[in-house]
């Protein structure tokens, strides 16, 4: 029996309109940090989004961390399922920057997908796979 390897992505195609719904949904939720789920699939060429869900930041101390209310997180993936997506990214935002994974982040993260970090303050979205802090390259793209 041999073991299969899923390829890690290292790649991440994200649409220009849903790129800008992710950056207005930071703005709209700033000084906290917003945090949303992002569907869409696996291809050969690394992961696509189609659809981003918005979910509502529970932390005790949202202007430093997030917490996504697990409610909407469950119906956020049942419509991925019912549309036949999958999970393909975690976002959220940190007002005050930087676009790097915290220690609180990388210690909390329980997903196998790219977290992605707008940073308000300086302008920059970027993604990396958590806890190991590794980069994936995100690729803006018209529809």
């Amino acid at each position: 029996m041999t073991d299969s390897v899923v390829p890690v992505p290292t790649v991440f195609h994200l649409p220009r309109v849903l790129e800008g719904a992710l950056w207005a949904h930071a703005r709209r939720d700033a000084p906290a940090e917003c945090v949303g789920a992002v569907g869409g699939h696996e291809r050969p060429d690394g992961l696509h989004a189609l659809t981003l869900y918005p979910l509502p930041n529970i932390a005790p101390d949202p202007a430093r961390q997030y917490l996504a209310d697990p409610g909407h997180l469950l119906r956020a993936f049942r419509a991925m399922k019912a549309g036949g997506l999958s999970l393909v990214a975690l976002y959220h935002s940190h007002p005050n920057g930087p676009a790097t994974p915290s220690g609180t982040d990388t210690r909390l993260a329980a997903y196998s997908v790219p977290y992605l970090i707008a940073d308000l303050h300086g302008g920059s979205l970027l993604a990396y796979l958590l806890p190991e802090v590794t980069p994936i390259r995100i690729v803006s793209k018209s529809v």
